[in-house]
């Protein structure tokens, strides 16, 4: 066991509109509180609520567990980011991309474990404007997509709710005019969406780059500069492997930091959440949480 797993005191912030809710809390609460972990839990109904809890009781706990999907996790980022904490996550929401993304099982209990087994893994956030994410931030069909994403599609249909958002804003959709700056290049773009990712998975699934890493200290980007919008059919499958790059549509790279400038401004959206407009900036913060995770292969091997 490590260091972290003598760490007892938790604060434990669930998500109760996400989609297993109140009953998903307290089982998780029941099996952390079996195996000793003293819980102080907080009921938050708004993001700044969690956010503003995570703060004002940081000192009376020795980590943060976030029980909900990606936006929860988007949402309570800044707050963990100050406080300095290890981060547990129980993925109880729709998607669960940062939890796909570091291996924590989608099974409640199995990932209950994952922070009872205390193995830390330090990882790197993306920023834009300020804001922290996870995942992936985006300007585009993302941001339709999004507005289209009720909360009562997501919990009717689930992952298949990502699918409906998605046609519905495909109607809506127009390319858009786009200059991305980044390692002294500059390159203007007339696109559908760019994607600018952190983590290796988002949404539902969906791989930003198959060689990407939440740990490698770059953010992966691509542009769609499809003409036709049924191409996008066809390249699909692509994007659950990562491997949409080989599309001569599809513009990618990899940066440190990188700037995207529109000739109006356009909303940018993180995992999820609608934060900031363009002309936006875009930077990896290096190592940035500390978050209970299963041991990687090499890890293993080593120990």
């Amino acid at each position: 066991m490590t260091e972290a797993s003598k760490s007892r005191r938790a604060l434990l912030l669930v998500n109760q509109r996400s989609r297993q809710g109140q009953d998903a809390a307290d089982a998780a609460a029941a099996a952390l509180e079996r195996a000793g972990m003293e819980l102080l839990r907080q009921e938050c109904l708004t993001a700044g609520d969690m956010r503003a809890a995570i703060r004002r009781l940081a000192s009376a706990v020795d980590m943060v567990v976030l029980g909900g999907g990606d936006g929860t996790m988007n949402s309570a980022a800044p707050a963990v980011l100050d406080v300095d904490l290890p981060l547990g996550i129980l993925p109880l929401g729709t998607a669960n991309d940062l939890a796909r993304t570091l291996g924590i099982p989608m099974d409640l209990d199995e990932a209950v474990q994952v922070i009872l087994d205390g193995y830390l893994r330090r990882i790197d956030l993306g920023e834009v404007d300020g804001h922290p994410f996870f995942n992936v931030a985006s300007i585009g069909l993302s941001v339709q997509v999004a507005r289209e994403l009720s909360g009562d599609l997501k919990k009717r249909w689930g992952r298949l709710g990502y699918a409906l958002a998605t046609c519905r804003a495909l109607w809506r959709i127009r390319p858009f005019s786009a200059e991305v700056r980044y390692d002294g290049v500059s390159q203007k773009i007339r696109t559908l969406q760019i994607a600018i990712g952190s983590g290796r998975y988002y949404g539902g699934g969906m791989v930003i780059e198959e060689d990407a890493k939440i740990d490698d200290g770059l953010l992966n980007f691509y542009s769609l500069e499809f003409e036709s919008l049924w191409k996008l059919a066809l390249i699909y499958p692509a994007f659950r492997s990562g491997r949409q790059g080989m599309w001569r549509e599809v513009r990618t790279g990899a940066f440190k930091e990188a700037e995207v400038r529109t000739r109006r401004p356009r909303t940018v959206n993180t995992d999820g959440e609608l934060v900031s407009k363009t002309p936006a900036r875009f930077r990896v913060v290096r190592q940035a949480i500390a978050v209970f995770a299963p041991l990687m292969r090499a890890d293993r091997d080593q120990a």
